[in-house]
């Protein structure tokens, strides 16, 4: 009973009934916004008559005739790279990287190739490549065809890495310093550290081999950040993301590591082969930098308990042992406190606070701990956040998680970012909630699980990451190096992780280890600056097939994006703000073809 006066709710709109619904949503709007003003008296029926319309009936919005004629030429068509290219990785490539020293591990660095080497061309995905496994399975299952690559099932066969299994990978959890798995390697640590109570929120593994250390980490909802170069061991970071792990490729080389000062509350290297003592401590002294006051240090593995293990190692004892000397040495003239050694894990706590030094103790510049894109590490150590007395910690109380996402930072409270205050940090919070909201209405994916791996191209502060935080996924937050404001010690902060990079080069990454980006006002800020092909060519290359992309910005320069999006052949829509149709802010929602 009552059906049938509602029996054309499901029939498709007249031309007519379109035109008076826009027509009504547009009067309405306007009706709104004049009794905001004091001009009217309708705003319980505006309410009314908004939440029964659909306003977003116009399912894609055509500028072409008001904005850029230009639109109207023909669409440029990118064309599929070479089968040989499935993981070109532009930044890291092998033939490039040989032509730089092999001293201290420069020629595993980021070196891009320049304008006239980029590649014009669509990265193709290889023969049989299929969506990845939700997680959690994708923590232990990974298909052959995403990352054909056997190497590893073979050289990692006794260290329970990998294993080839049919069509799949699969990844038992194993490590050369966790024989017994990452679970029991993880409740060691946590008799130390304190990993269960939300303290500990952000690591930093150096070395990581296929990431299985920060695979497991999720259980206890701690997000680590898994760097390793691309090296013989081919794809340690490709089977990372395929698994749904934070990864970049990545090594401890010359040049700063591309994170704020104290951004991790952890850090971590299990056998990943770095000369710790070298180089004067350099190295040591570059993971102090980005390793808050409190934080821990692990080291598992060589040369830790070396006095049992020399032989097996096939190394001199006197060696080693004048290696961990070195350490313990670094480690005091960093204020970092042996909290445990127990067989060949060894860990440190950084001081909260640290008002003596040592006399010999070169400091760094604190006005440079911030510029690190494409600068040398200097053997220094850098200054703590001074501090009123010595029981305060520097740089302020340790929350925690969840509750540091939406408490306000320690970097605002201090004002140590220029023009952002308690207010508008609460206020950007709201507003990307309300952003959020508005893409989740429109994109109905995002919320189910079929998004693991995502990207913020220009994070700001964070709230796009935080307002979809979920343990079902995780955010890549990209702090634009021309960005007006570096708010990347904020993202920290909130417990959330992220990295400086310049999109005029290719990101540290293999094609098609992201599921969703979110580029918002990204063009506009690189306006002028680099070719919007270019960094649009390598959203396609990152992105997954069937990925999405989320584009906020003018309407102009949508409208540039979404020309040069149709000769890549992506799907797009673009709506309104959510606000309505005056705003000339809009955005443009895309999805990867196969």
């Amino acid at each position: 009973m009552g059906t049938k006066g509602n029996s054309g709710d499901n029939k498709a709109r007249s031309p007519l009934s379109v035109i008076i619904v826009f027509g009504l949503c547009c009067f309405f709007y306007l009706l709104g916004s004049w009794q905001r003003s004091g001009f009217g008296k309708g705003d319980r029926i505006a309410v009314q008559i908004t939440q029964q319309t659909d306003c977003s009936i116009l399912t894609d919005l055509s500028y072409e005739t008001h904005h850029g004629g230009e639109l109207l030429n023909e669409v440029k068509k990118f064309k599929p790279c070479p089968d040989h290219f499935i993981d070109y990785t532009p930044c890291h490539d092998q033939a490039r990287a040989m032509t730089f020293p092999r001293e201290n591990m420069n020629y595993r660095e980021r070196h891009c190739p320049p304008q006239e080497e980029k590649l014009d061309c669509l990265i193709p995905a290889p023969k049989g490549y299929v969506t990845p496994f939700a997680w959690p399975k994708s923590r232990d299952y990974v298909p052959y065809a995403n990352a054909p690559y056997k190497s590893l099932t073979v050289e990692k066969a006794v260290q329970n890495w990998i294993q080839y299994e049919g069509t799949l990978f699969r990844f038992p959890g194993g490590g050369t310093q966790f024989p017994q798995g990452a679970d029991a390697y993880i409740n060691d640590l946590a008799s130390v550290i304190p990993l269960d109570n939300g303290m500990i929120r952000t690591a930093l593994d150096t070395g990581c081999g296929v990431a299985s250390w920060g695979a497991y980490l999720f259980k206890k909802n701690v997000l680590a950040m898994s760097i390793a170069p691309r090296d013989s061991h081919e794809a340690q970071v490709q089977f990372a993301l395929e698994r749904g792990v934070p990864a970049i490729i990545g090594v401890l080389g010359t040049i700063k590591l591309a994170y704020p000062p104290r951004s991790f509350d952890m850090a971590h290297c299990s056998r990943c082969l770095i000369p710790w003592g070298a180089n004067g401590g350099l190295y040591m002294m570059e993971v102090d930098r980005v390793l808050r006051p409190g934080g821990y240090w692990i080291l598992s593995g060589p040369p830790i308990n070396w006095e049992n293990n020399y032989a097996a190692w096939k190394r001199p004892k006197e060696e080693l042992q004048e290696e961990q000397r070195k350490i313990e040495e670094i480690a005091e003239l960093l204020c970092w406190e042996k909290k445990s050694q127990k067989g060949e894990i060894a860990i440190w706590r950084k001081r909260e606070n640290c008002r003596e030094r040592v006399s010999r103790a070169t400091m760094c510049d604190p006005q440079y701990s911030t510029d690190v894109w494409y600068k040398k590490m200097e053997a220094c150590i850098t200054p703590y956040p001074e501090t009123s007395s010595p029981d305060e910690v520097s740089g302020g109380e340790w929350k925690q998680f969840p509750d540091r996402l939406n408490a306000i930072p320690y970097r605002i409270e201090s004002g140590s970012v220029p023009g952002v205050t308690a207010v508008t940090f609460q206020d950007d919070i709201k507003l990307w909630s309300k952003h959020i909201d508005y893409y989740k209405r429109v994109n109905k994916l995002i919320d189910t699980g079929r998004y693991r791996n995502i990207m913020d191209m220009n994070a700001g502060l964070g709230s796009f990451a935080a307002a979809l935080d979920s343990p079902s996924l995780w955010v890549m937050n990209v702090m634009p190096t021309i960005a007006e404001k570096d708010t990347l010690g904020v993202v920290y902060e909130r417990g959330l992780i992220g990295i400086y990079h310049d999109w005029c080069e290719a990101f540290s990454t293999y094609p098609r280890t992201y599921d969703l980006i979110h580029a918002n006002r990204l063009f506009s800020l690189y306006k002028n600056k680099c070719n919007a092909d270019d960094i649009l060519l390598e959203m396609d290359r990152i992105l997954r097939p069937e990925g999405a992309v989320i584009f906020r910005d003018e309407v102009d320069v949508l409208m540039k994006v979404k020309r040069i999006a149709a000769g890549m052949r992506w799907n797009t829509k673009m709506v309104d703000h959510e606000d309505g149709p005056l705003l000339t802010e809009k955005v443009l929602f895309v999805v990867k073809q196969y």
